[in-house]
């Protein structure tokens, strides 16, 4: 436990963000599980509207630096290669 005011007023934004940064990712790991169940169910249309949100939720992680550049490029690009194997 910190013991300057300075230090309290750290441990409190800390924790601030750490919810923030956690809310966000769990967003995006719902809405991940959401486009995978609708490539499972071969349903196109479905994934499409999906594969637009995810990206958006990648690239506002990674614009946060919740996850870095390289990692959401990666999954961006592994995510558009499901879609169109399922075409």
């Amino acid at each position: 436990m910190p013991q300057r005011r300075s230090g309290l007023k750290e441990l409190r934004k800390n924790r601030t963000n750490r919810m923030h940064n956690l809310d966000i990712k769990t967003d995006l790991k719902k809405t991940i599980k959401k486009y995978t169940s609708s490539i499972e169910k071969n349903n196109a249309a479905e994934a499409k509207e999906n594969l637009k949100t995810v990206y958006k939720k990648i690239d506002k992680a990674s614009k946060r630096n919740i996850i870095s550049k390289n990692t959401a490029s990666r999954r961006k690009s592994m995510f558009s290669k499901k879609i169109t194997k399922l075409a």
